[in-house]
């Protein structure tokens, strides 16, 4: 599905500011792919369905957004999902909670919407610039996700992980305002160049050291892959 929307986030080029972002929640997401064969999955904030390719095998696969989304299958808001309960065996939410209104209510409806024994899979972000779309409201912890999701619903577990380390963290806000700079003086194309070195570098330095990659005292975290797993 080479020409679905959404190449850009399913395979980033190293030259995109945000590359440590994307680059490990596209992998991500492609390795969760290969096992929803013949099972319902929902996409909450869905945007163009980027991932969609990844998850093709579903049975279903059903996009909910907000008003003015013409891909969206349907429309509503994470915390007031017009859906039944228990109707979908795996709830995609990506860079979503850091957006809206009530993460807890967020938190609440996706549970009640998934299977016994069904899966939550969430991205947000812990360190990240500002980003209104239209609004930005929240950055988390590792713990601090983990007690969103177990104080406001009952799971039978709940795995936050870095998507990426602190030196990728680092690399993504250098990146940011490298972007910028270039963009103003209207040499895009050297931005990206000095970019791809910038990630690349970042990414090569967290993986000559685990402690890097792993949410220590003194760490930062770009964005966070939580997977919940609805107690069955």
């Amino acid at each position: 599905m080479s020409a679905w929307p959404g190449e850009e986030y399913r395979h980033p080029s190293k030259g995109v500011w945000n590359w440590s972002l994307r680059e490990p929640l596209a992998r991500w997401l492609e390795e969760e792919g290969g096992s929803v064969a013949g099972l319902r999955v929902l996409d909450i904030g869905c945007g163009i369905k980027p991932y969609f390719p990844y998850f093709s095998s579903a049975l279903d696969y059903v996009g909910v957004d907000l008003a003015g989304n013409p891909v969206a299958d349907v429309v509503g808001s994470i915390e007031e999902l017009p859906l039944d309960d228990a109707s979908f065996d795996l709830v995609l939410c990506l860079q979503v909670l850091e957006h809206c209104q009530d993460p807890a209510r967020a938190v609440a409806e996706m549970h009640r919407v998934v299977k016994p024994g069904g899966r939550v899979l969430a991205a947000t972000h812990g360190t990240y610039v500002y980003h209104p779309s239209p609004v930005d409201y929240w950055r988390w912890t590792h713990t601090g996700l983990d007690r969103l999701f177990n104080t406001n619903a009952e799971w039978e577990s709940v795995t936050v992980r870095p998507g990426a380390g602190t030196t990728a963290c680092l690399g993504l806000l250098v990146a940011t305002y490298v972007d910028l700079l270039f963009h103003y003086a209207h040499a895009d194309g050297v931005g990206k160049v000095v970019n791809r070195g910038v990630n690349g570098l970042a990414a090569a330095i967290d993986r000559r050291s685990r402690k890097l990659s792993e949410p220590v005292p003194g760490s930062l975290t770009t964005n966070f892959h939580l997977t919940a797993v609805r107690a069955g």
